[in-house]
């Protein structure tokens, strides 16, 4: 009969092991951003004090789809300031490529074009790791199941 304790005990370094060698290897960023902004279709707004005018508001060119203040790599329409759902519209006789107006709870203020938000892609380096981190493990356990049975069974020779 298999010792579970033994067993479990058996594990912790492995999987103890496997966990600080993924936080290692994972690039998470604890840190807040460096100023406020939204994204909208891939593109970074930084957001500044100009208000404006409702009556120079057009279209509904967007709105956030995720928020968070913590610095890392999203996708789709999200802010580090506004929380989900905040709108963003395009302003009249101002190209949407280069400023928006984006819905605040004290009227609308202006986002300056930035540039192109790198993040919207899929980060597959951190899922790479994460996938090399399951592959290990799952050898691992497979190997110490494999042992076990060789034991309980009397045919483990070292």
């Amino acid at each position: 009969m298999v010792d579970i304790h033994r067993v479990g005990r058996l594990m912790q370094i492995p999987l103890l092991t496997l966990l600080l060698l993924v936080m290692g290897l994972s690039p998470a960023a604890v840190a807040s951003w460096a100023y406020s902004f939204v994204v909208n279709d891939g593109k970074v707004f930084v957001v500044s004090e100009d208000r404006v005018d409702e009556s120079t508001l057009g279209d509904v060119v967007g709105k956030v789809t995720y928020h968070t203040d913590q610095e890392g790599t999203y996708g789709g329409n999200f802010s580090n300031i506004y929380p989900k759902g905040t709108k963003y519209y395009a302003i009249q006789g101002i190209a949407p490529e280069s400023a928006i107006a984006v819905e605040t709870q004290e009227g609308y203020v202006m986002a300056h074009y930035e540039g192109e938000y790198g993040g919207s892609r899929v980060p597959w380096e951190v899922i790479k790791n994460w996938i090399a981190a399951g592959l290990i493990l799952l050898v691992v356990v497979w190997v110490a199941a494999v042992v076990r049975k060789k034991r309980a069974s009397g045919s483990y020779r070292r």
